[in-house]
């Protein structure tokens, strides 16, 4: 999943700094789930849809 926010972060010129103000959740959660490969809470998924304005299917 954390590829295709990489790609949607890139396209839309935002540092996972700025999603991490958007949605709320810490900057360092966002790098555990792109270092670590970790699972992501659906409520963070929800967030981070919202934040960068995609369905959640978009990020599956």
């Amino acid at each position: 999943m954390w590829q295709k926010i990489e790609k949607l972060l890139e396209e839309r010129h935002m540092s996972v700094y700025k999603l991490a103000k958007l949605t709320g959740i810490p900057s360092n959660t966002l790098y555990n789930y792109k270092i670590r490969n970790s699972v992501m809470p659906f409520i963070n998924a929800c967030k981070i849809a919202d934040a960068l304005n995609v369905k959640l299917d978009d990020l599956r």
